[in-house]
Order: structure tokens, then sequence, then C-alpha cells
């Protein structure tokens, strides 16, 4: 982006306020922005055939575009990203705002799980957008395991922590389980599990497996086998992200080409698509990071932008994130310190329950 930056320091006063002008416009009401109603807001008095051979400039540059032959400007995906970078304005938390986010950590007597979904949907009301939350992985040791079936297709693992978290995950069970072989999973791993954490239970499961064929049979061998799997590979990372607001992007979707991007996010956030990279978006230094259409990696398809910030554990290290996800005429000026102040609380609550 230093090509863009280089533009923006070349641009004369007059061109870089009709810039600045058509961009926040456009963020304000999503619509292009014509000459005429320049004339009436800049600073200085020129003519509209003035303000036009400006913007037929900045065209050529690469910031503005015009979506139809006779309309006003949009910002181009590069435009946009020149004025996140060089002439936005980021304000202060709002009041009402801040009392909001606030609120969510008061009676958080419950599992971290619960109380991270309570600030995912507080972020998201108040943001107006889809808000995601990426839970850290819980480390800590494990107290107890249970199975419970729900059903011939359907079963609950849930896990119990020595300092009181709870997991549960659905998972479809192997064909003819029982009560009984249910029970007889779970005793056997509750026999081995005290004092150890659930990468410690990954390690050793299979080699326990093995060693103990005599101690359990077949369908209770299976049960545990699928009961961990849920823990594994990429299901143990797409548990891990919580979305909430999907109906607020809807909310702003228009034309029916902008409607098929939000069914195209949509899809994405169902399956969770490249989970890992989410917290990796944030692992190149502290702070709000702002990425804008094409530059977002997991949403890149819908054109999204994605304004997201990691948050720290006690000991200052990065363990989740949380952001928000929206149109990219998003109001970027309101929604940094928005989450900037999601990720601290979050980052308190952490530390606070480790």
């Amino acid at each position: 982006m230093s090509d863009a930056r280089k533009i923006l320091d070349d641009l004369n006063d007059r061109s870089r306020e009709v810039f600045r002008l058509i961009v926040e416009s456009y963020l304000d009401s999503g619509e292009p922005v014509g000459s005429r109603t320049l004339t009436r807001t800049l600073s200085e008095k020129v003519s509209a055939a003035t303000v036009r051979n400006v913007m037929q400039d900045l065209e050529y540059l690469g910031l503005l575009d015009s979506p139809h032959v006779s309309a006003g400007r949009i910002p181009t995906q590069m435009g946009l990203r020149m004025f996140v970078d060089g002439l936005l304005e980021i304000g202060d938390l709002d009041m009402g705002d801040r009392q909001k986010l606030d609120a969510t950590m008061g009676g958080n007597t419950g599992d971290v799980g619960g109380a991270l979904d309570k600030i995912g949907a507080a972020l998201s009301r108040v943001s107006q957008g889809a808000s995601l939350v990426l839970t850290p992985k819980h480390e800590t040791e494990i107290k107890h395991i249970e199975f419970v079936s729900l059903g011939h297709d359907r079963a609950l693992v849930v896990l119990v922590f020595a300092d009181g978290h709870v997991e549960n995950r659905l998972f479809i069970p192997p064909p003819g389980q029982t009560p009984s072989s249910m029970r007889e999973a779970a005793n056997f791993l509750n026999a081995l599990i005290e004092g150890k954490t659930l990468s410690d239970v990954r390690r050793m499961m299979q080699t326990e497996i093995r060693a103990r064929q005599q101690e359990v049979d077949g369908l209770a061998r299976e049960m545990v086998e699928s009961g961990l799997a849920v823990w594994e590979g990429q299901g143990a990372d797409t548990a891990r992200l919580i979305v909430r607001g999907r109906a607020n992007l809807l909310g702003g979707a228009g034309q029916e080409e902008e409607l098929e991007r939000i069914r195209t996010l949509f899809d994405d956030l169902e399956r969770k698509r490249d989970i890992a990279e989410f917290l990796e978006l944030t692992e190149q230094g502290e702070g709000v990071r702002i990425f804008i259409g094409s530059e977002n990696k997991l949403f890149s398809l819908s054109g999204s932008s994605l304004v997201v910030s990691p948050y720290m554990n006690a000991d200052r290290k990065i363990i989740g994130a949380v952001g928000v996800i929206g149109p990219t005429r998003l109001n970027y000026g309101r929604i940094v310190p928005i989450v900037d102040y999601t990720a601290q609380l979050v980052g308190r609550l952490i530390s606070d329950r480790s």
C-alpha cells in the first residue's frame, strides 16, 4: 500500500478534500456522490465543472469509480484503503456503546464460552454488523468426561475441566451404541484423564486403547475414538468461532448482486472456512487491523470488510481474536474503537478466570 500512500501525499489540498468528502459521504449513505453536492460542502467556492475535473483525475488514479455513466463517484477498494490509512479519523468510544459492552461483564458466573457468546451478541448489536469471536483453546486439566445419547444418530460428549469450564459437542455415534457402552467408554476415559489436559489425552489415547483392548469392548472403543475425534483436526478449530448478527448484514443489502455476496459470506461463516487464518490475521502485531474487500483472506469472495483485534491472556500472549464483519462501507471510525475495547474486555475476562 506504499504506492497508494504516495498518491495521497502527492494530491493537492483541493483533490484531497474532494476525495475525503466523497469517501465520507459514501460510507455514510452508500450512494454515489456528484459534483453539485460537493460544491455545497467544499471549503473553497469552485464550480461544478472544476470539481468534475478533480473527480476525473481521482478516477484516473484508481481512487474513485463511477457505477453508472452519468452518476457520481464512489471510492474503489484502493481508495478506501488509502482513506483508512491516511485520512480516517478514529473517534472515541461512544459512552452508550461502552455501557452496552460493559453490561456483558456483569454476573458472568457461567463458563467462559457462555460469557464470550454474550459479549459477541453485544458486539453485534453495538456495531450493527456480524461479530466474530475466536475463543481460546482450553488447556486446563480435565476433571470429567461424559457421553449423552440424544437419539440413535446423535450424541453429546461433555468435558468438564478442573477450573469449572464446560464444553459439549454434538457428534454422530458409531452404529449400535447403547447406554451401557457409552457409560463404559466414559468410565474408561475418566480412569485415564485425571490431571491431564485435552492435548495430553489425545497423544496417549491411541496407545492406551491398544494396550487395554481387553478392558473395553469394541462398541465402547469406537465410542471413545468418535468422542475424541470431534476435538481433533478441523472440528477442533471450527467450534472455536462464535458468530453473531448475520441478520444485520441482510438488513443493509440492496441489489441482488449484493444479496448474493451476503449469501456467499453466510456460507463461509457456516462452514467456518480457514478458521486458523482468523487468528493469524492478528498475530503480526497488537492493535486493530482493517481488511477491505479482497484484502480479507477469510471472506474475500463476499467483498466484505473485517475489523479485527487480538486479545491476550494475563501473560500478554495472543490467544484469540474478536472482530466485526460488514460491507466495505463500514463506519470504520466508529467500529475500530468498538472492536478495540471489546478485545480489551475479553482479555480481562480470560485473565480474571485463568
